[in-house]
């Protein structure tokens, strides 16, 4: 089964094609761009470029994984509405999981801090003991930010100091770590579900207050 993941949590856009069987999973290809402001263009780019690597067109796709966030507002809904859109327009299920879970399960074993920017000098983070969540997911000042781990990941453990090593090479969620949390539903064939966003706190953009009025 073929399974295209997306995640545009971070300031990554990320695309990547990972095969499911029924015993394990294996990484075709993966596309990421790393531009914090540039989400809607980059990703179509992305999936058409690891579509192409493999060979394969959009119908020979069995399913659609994504990346949940958290994440800022404007660009989590960049691939949350792409996953919806493509899995409703070639009739396959969409599955939905948290990005940080992703980083956390690629982390591999021990306590790990997994923590992304989210702006404002303020982070989105959780922590894993050997891959699994263990707090979070939340949002805080990384001062306030008390923990107890062996290393951490993810870009916002690189942009702040927590502390403890950071593993550089693990800064966005990976494509396969997203489909290995919806793995059992892909091979079940479960059906798919709505893309809810993990939103922590409110968009920067807010409603313009009434007009008043100039009359005297």
């Amino acid at each position: 089964m073929l399974v295209l993941a997306l995640d545009t949590a971070t300031p990554a856009s990320t695309a990547a094609l990972v095969e499911v069987t029924a015993d394990g999973l294996f990484g075709v290809a993966e596309n990421r761009t790393v531009d914090p402001r540039a989400h809607g263009e980059k990703l179509a780019p992305g999936i058409a470029a690891v579509l192409a690597e493999a060979g394969v067109r959009p119908r020979d796709l069995t399913a659609i994984v994504a990346g949940l966030g958290p994440g800022p507002f404007t660009g989590l809904r960049v691939g949350l509405a792409t996953a919806a859109s493509m899995g409703q327009a070639l009739g396959i299920p969409t599955y939905g999981v948290c990005s940080l879970d992703a980083l956390g399960r690629a982390a591999g074993p021990g306590r790990v801090l997994i923590a992304t920017d989210a702006r404002r000098r303020e982070v989105y983070f959780g922590t894993y003991v050997d891959g699994v969540r263990e707090n979070g997911p939340d949002v805080a000042k990384p001062a306030d930010v008390t923990i107890n781990v062996d290393k951490a990941a993810g870009e916002g453990a690189l942009k702040y100091d927590f502390g403890v090593p950071v593993e550089e090479h693990l800064l966005y969620p990976p494509g396969a770590a997203l489909v290995a949390l919806a793995a059992d539903r892909i091979r079940a064939k479960a059906p798919g579900e709505i893309l809810t966003p993990l939103y922590l706190r409110r968009p920067d953009a807010v409603e313009p207050a009434a007009r008043k009025s100039v009359l005297t």
